[in-house]
């Protein structure tokens, strides 16, 4: 009798134990391993620069290769120039709502706000290790303002762009860190930043997953690189010959941070992420943006949908090209989301989770995406197949106000379907379809906030005397 007591009591306690178990296990794919993120961020690459975009000469074998064990991202969208890409990407938010615009310059006094919750600090709340290893571009003329105090563990490269690959000196000054103090290490940039970005891989801990953030200065002017890597492109006239030089160079930091990962065993667990900060310059020139117009600086498909891929082994079907209109704000709550991370917070993010568009075919959570230029003023809309863009003049784009809503300038409308080069100004045309365009951008830049770099010049409010008694 005893014993049957005693086994039915056991009975109970071991259904109470998994009852509690299955109500305070985490759901869906926090309940899933957290996985190492790695994120390939490529300066001033063109769109079509790439093998796996269709470039026949520069060879990029190990960047294909990554791609072609993934989802290839046909229409994925990022912002016209360098600072604004990198603030979408780690806040999740436009730069309507950053106010990141355009590019921080040197000593310039702002940088991404320090009111933004960053995807490094995020992810290092839920347990990751955090690294960079390359351009960070976000503001620097405070200590608060450096990578290591915005969420990152470590740090590694440098604060700006267009520095000397080889003396790292950027308008006379040097911008080598590690840590956010300066570092005199001596080499190619590309090569030290893949060295980095190894060494981290390899000094993972053991029980933490890891966010490695490796935006590249490669292959931004000026276009420098080692003679050995040109000698295969002879043919090409320059620029564009030391920029394969310089694509060469980053394919073979790319190859040697996947053989880094192969080392540690951590390939079946690492989502790793490719793209570039914004469209070719100097199409035809310097870069290839081929089908799409223009190149960086405009919102004109070549300055803002970029070559990009997904790849993570038994995850993301390999070996397919997804279509659906993305933004790299999209991947800030898809990361967190994956990493089990807490996503509530205070300034919300205006991506969506893509999860589900990369492992199931779904179509993109976006009726609509902003696409917008140095100020409120110059912003386009997608809306399915649709662009509306309304180019104000760059004088009127500096001049514009706070809320965005001087929706001037030429009103453009194009079918991306059936004219993804952007040659056919359809908005006479269809003055319905404008109409319904205008009213879903008037409602994106509503609350839009002014460009950080003006708002910083602006003169500071005076106090009022204190009245008489």
């Amino acid at each position: 009798m005893k014993n049957r007591i005693i086994c039915r009591s056991l009975a109970w306690f071991t259904l109470l134990a998994l009852a509690a178990l299955l109500t305070t296990a985490p759901s869906g794919r926090a309940a899933e391993r957290a996985p190492n993120i790695v994120y390939l961020l490529i300066d001033d690459l063109g769109r079509a620069d790439c093998g796996f975009m269709g470039e026949k000469i520069i060879r990029t074998p190990n960047i294909d290769q990554l791609a072609r064990a993934g989802a290839i991202l046909d229409s994925f969208y990022v912002q016209p120039v360098c600072s604004p890409t990198r603030a979408a990407l780690l806040t999740g938010r436009y730069a309507t709502h950053t106010g990141v615009y355009t590019i921080v310059r040197p000593g310039a006094p702002w940088g991404l706000p320090l009111a933004e919750r960053t995807l490094p600090q995020a992810l290092r709340e839920a347990g990751y290790t955090t690294a960079i290893c390359g351009k960070w571009h976000l503001g620097e003329f405070q200590p608060a303002y450096t990578p290591t105090r915005r969420g990152f563990d470590q740090q590694y490269g440098h604060m700006f762009g267009q520095i000397d690959y080889f003396t790292h000196l950027r308008d006379g000054k040097h911008d080598w860190y590690r840590n956010d103090q300066p570092s005199q290490d001596e080499g190619y940039s590309t090569h030290l930043i893949a060295k980095e970005a190894c060494r981290v891989i390899r000094e993972k801990p053991a029980d933490k997953p890891l966010f490695l953030y490796v935006p590249f200065n490669g292959i931004h002017a000026p276009h420098q690189v080692p003679a050995s890597y040109k000698e295969p492109y002879q043919s090409l006239p320059e620029p564009r010959r030391s920029i394969a030089g310089m694509l060469a160079a980053v394919d073979e930091a790319i190859g040697q941070i996947v053989a880094a990962l192969d080392e540690k065993g951590l390939r079946p667990d690492t989502l790793i992420i490719f793209s570039s900060d914004n469209g070719g310059p100097a199409p035809g020139k310097a870069t290839m943006n081929t089908p799409l117009r223009a190149g960086k600086g405009t919102i004109y498909e070549g300055g803002i949908r970029v070559c990009a891929f997904a790849t993570w082994p038994g995850k993301i079907p390999a070996g397919i090209t997804i279509k659906e209109p993305l933004h790299a704000i999209d991947w800030y709550p898809t990361l967190l989301k994956l990493a089990g991370a807490p996503t509530a917070q205070k300034l919300a993010p205006d991506g969506l989770d893509i999860w589900p568009v990369l492992t199931q075919g779904a179509k993109s959570p976006h009726d609509a995406l902003l696409l917008v230029g140095n100020s409120p003023a110059k912003a386009a809309v997608r809306m399915g197949d649709w662009k509306l863009l309304l180019n104000a003049s760059e004088q009127d784009a500096e001049q514009a106000p706070d809320a965005g809503s001087a929706l001037t300038g030429t009103v453009e409308l194009y079918n991306l379907a059936d004219d993804v080069s952007e040659t056919k100004n359809l908005a006479a045309a269809q003055p319905a379809k404008v109409k319904e365009l205008r009213a879903r951008l008037a409602a994106f830049l509503h609350d839009a906030v002014k460009p950080g770099h003006l708002a910083a010049a602006a003169p500071a409010p005076r106090k009022r005397a204190n009245p008489k008694k």
